[in-house]
């Protein structure tokens, strides 16, 4: 007999790979064949770790902390997180309301896979993080992408929300600062947010905070539990270390829940990945229990790249966008230039770029913004001029 293609499950066609690592392969293949690409994709912080981070991780390492640990983290690493609850948001959360996993992405798909099923749909504000849909889908589960206009600031309404509730509705993913637009929920935002959430009790809250450290907008950033403490019990508050610390390799993130959803969450990730990288816990206690003079150097950094290429972005005819608030991306609307040019989507323009300005940026489609592109501001000054200066040729050439 002859070699017959392996048929793979279901669940694989209901899902897209990466577009953001896409698009970060394709730049590494052109830069390999000598291509100068400059790449503004992918989402990593182009900062060191801390040393404090570096030297605990060594420091484990020579101590033979390189064993299996508990499933849901090293008792150290989740007191350090229940005092930087209290420390910066005023929440007190037991031992037995934190699980630490493989990243905050970890831990939001262990809440899904918790959560949801078959027939169960969770609501995703769009402009999204390209993974909360497919993540959805592989719970079994449907997205129920809800586009928010730029108009609104690419924010989630009360009447939006109230619209996207069926009978079916398990949860809701909120971002913010949100990726792909930086743009951030104010308290009162949030407030008139829980008036409709208290009428829909079966709903639970996913409230990605990754970003929450790289912030310069007004007033003060606050999560869902802070401004409606009625709803804890509901609410998932899941974060990490990647971005606010440079680790995005490092791989720990964490989420702060009720304890019986904590318990089942545990009880996934013991038959995924068993517990998170041991030495990988000790630094990222190292990072979020020691002095956050680096935090604050690396978010007034990504302030003034924000500001530097704003004011840029600011001249060119046809594209339309909204200052960010935190995180490091802007959403830029080129909808226009795609009719100007004869493009067909977003995918086409950010092709079209990549072969004749030499610059890669991700299709907005990915992040459920069909007619943009996402630049991501995790780079130098001096690369982020070069990609300007070449996108500005491109859009007046």
């Amino acid at each position: 007999m002859g070699w017959q293609r392996m048929e793979l499950s279901a669940r694989i066609a209901r899902i897209e790979p990466s577009a953001t690592m896409a698009v970060s392969m394709q730049a590494a293949a052109l830069r390999a064949a000598g291509r100068d690409i400059i790449a503004l994709s992918a989402g990593d912080p182009d900062f060191p770790t801390p040393a404090n981070a570096v030297a605990a991780a060594i420091e484990a390492i020579h101590a033979g902390q390189t064993k299996y640990t508990q499933v849901d983290g090293t008792p150290e690493l989740k007191r350090v997180i229940a005092d930087k609850l209290e420390r910066d948001h005023g929440l007190g959360y037991s031992m037995a309301e934190i699980l630490v996993s493989s990243g905050a992405k970890h831990s939001i798909f262990n809440c899904l896979l918790a959560l949801l099923g078959p027939g169960d749909e969770a609501i995703v504000p769009a402009p999204h993080w390209v993974s909360f849909p497919d993540m959805v889908r592989l719970a079994e589960a449907t997205p129920v992408v809800v586009p928010c206009a730029i108009e609104s600031d690419y924010k989630l309404s009360p009447a939006a929300l109230e619209a996207a509730i069926g009978p079916r509705t398990r949860a809701l993913i909120l971002n913010s600062p949100c990726n792909p637009t930086g743009i951030a929920y104010r308290p009162d935002e949030l407030a008139a947010l829980g008036e409709v959430l208290r009428r829909h009790p079966r709903i639970v809250v996913i409230s990605d905070d990754v970003y929450e450290r790289i912030y310069w907008g007004e007033p003060p950033l606050e999560n869902l539990v802070q401004v409606c403490p009625d709803l804890r019990e509901r609410v998932v508050l899941v974060n990490g270390v990647s971005k606010t610390y440079a680790m995005s390799g490092w791989r720990i993130g964490y989420a702060a829940a009720a304890p019986h959803l904590i318990e089942a969450m545990r009880r996934i990730q013991s038959q995924s990945t068993s517990n998170p990288c041991s030495v990988s816990q000790a630094a990222a206690a190292a990072a979020i229990a020691g002095p956050q003079d680096d935090v604050a150097r690396m978010a007034e950094a990504y302030r003034r790249r924000h500001d530097r290429i704003a004011a840029v972005i600011d001249g060119w005819s046809g594209v339309r966008f909204r200052r960010a608030e935190g995180a490091f991306y802007l959403l830029l609307d080129f909808s226009s230039v795609l009719a100007a040019r004869g493009l067909a989507d977003d995918a086409a323009l950010a092709a079209d770029l990549l072969e004749q300005a030499g610059v890669a940026l991700v299709p907005g489609s990915a992040f459920g913004a069909p007619g943009c592109l996402r630049l991501s501001f995790a780079a130098s000054t001096e690369t982020l001029d070069r990609a300007l200066a070449r996108l500005s040729d491109y859009l007046n050439g």
